[in-house]
């Protein structure tokens, strides 16, 4: 695949202050864009400057919602170096995410190579305070300039990128999270497991509810008995249940999280028993009336890891080893971001250089 490389003549101004970056509030100079028409494939990969793009007002994206995305980051290390984690699994669950909402896939090699192009081409923008890191978000979206579901004949693949902050700048602490019993997320058989809009846009209204009664987000439940655990806010959620870490199994409503994966590959090379099943709220807070509930925390891309202090369920609340941050979550968090940024040794073959 070749990309052809159109620098801005008008560079931004970077920001000074990084302790301020926030997430996803400022972009950097360029984008990369690449076609797809059904019998001709992807073509006309480029990278040009950031601006907006022009779409016809009956492109399907708006109207039938055939789009999917990915999130990863670039890490300046201390040495000046930038290194990406685990790409290669964004770029398959990319395409996984791609073949359920019948979208075009696209070669693992060219999809890589644009997502590395591209840090390389946007070097500068990759921030360098302790934390903060270069938030790469790729998406491709159907084009379709007609009405009417139907499979996607045309399609656009972007990659944009944002210097963000560090998730942390004070410190982990824990959050409060309530466990919804009304609005579901997803439902085997549908779009769960795929990384689409479509997901977050339903999660929305029970998120809006749960903050306005003073939680972070909310504890999703699966969507046919309203009895087992799935997911946490965005994120995936796993337990620490009298010595052994639980977590839910992925059976096509829960998201693969390449943060999950990690955290169970980490946990098993520790030696800490791991279990992939289902579990219901029931037992969840009959472990947390007994004292055996140790720890709770979810894992994502943007916190690494986010250690749950409270559940509420019911009108009850429950609180999570004291509200602190537990030895095994922090463990998880040292580690995984300690790889990230270069400041412990990568033994597992997850750093791809740029």
């Amino acid at each position: 695949m070749n990309i052809s490389i159109t620098k801005t003549t008008a560079p931004k101004t970077k920001p000074q202050d990084e302790s301020k970056l926030g997430f996803g509030n400022i972009f950097s100079d360029h984008m990369f864009l690449m076609d797809y028409e059904k019998g001709k494939g992807w073509f006309n990969a480029r990278i040009v400057p950031f601006e907006n793009l022009s779409l016809n007002p009956a492109c399907a994206v708006f109207h039938y919602g055939p789009e999917v995305f990915e999130g990863l980051k670039a890490y300046r290390t201390a040495k000046g170096n930038i290194q990406l984690f685990r790409p290669i699994e964004n770029v398959r669950r990319m395409n996984n995410s791609a073949d359920r909402i019948c979208l075009p896939q696209m070669d693992e090699k060219d999809m890589l190579k644009a997502i590395k192009t591209f840090v390389e081409v946007e070097k500068d923008w990759v921030p360098h305070a302790e934390g903060t890191s270069f938030y790469i978000r790729p998406f491709i979206i159907g084009v379709d300039e007609t009405l009417g579901v139907h499979t996607i004949q045309k399609a656009l693949f972007v990659i944009i990128g944002s210097p963000s902050g560090s998730y942390y700048p004070e410190g982990i602490n824990p959050v409060k999270i309530m466990i919804e019993t009304e609005d579901v997320r997803a439902v085997v058989g549908g779009t769960g497991y795929a990384k689409c809009g479509g997901n977050y846009a339903a999660s929305t209204r029970a998120g809006h509810k749960a903050e306005l009664q003073g939680y972070s987000q909310v504890l999703w439940l699966d969507g046919i008995e309203r009895k087992y655990v799935e997911e946490v806010g965005a994120m995936n959620v796993m337990f620490k249940i009298d010595g052994t870490v639980v977590t839910p199994k992925l059976l096509g409503s829960v998201l693969p999280g390449i943060t999950r994966k990690s955290c169970i590959e980490l946990l098993k090379d520790q030696g800490v028993q791991v279990e992939e099943r289902q579990i219901s709220v029931d037992e969840v807070i009959k472990a947390l009336e007994e004292g055996k509930l140790e720890e709770a925390w979810g894992t994502g891309t943007a916190a690494v890891v986010s250690p749950i202090g409270e559940l509420s369920y019911k009108g009850e609340k429950y609180t999570i080893n004291n509200f602190e941050i537990g030895e095994t979550t922090q463990k998880l968090y040292d580690t995984l971001t300690g790889i990230q940024w270069g400041k412990i040794e990568d033994k597992k073959g997850w750093i791809e250089k740029i």
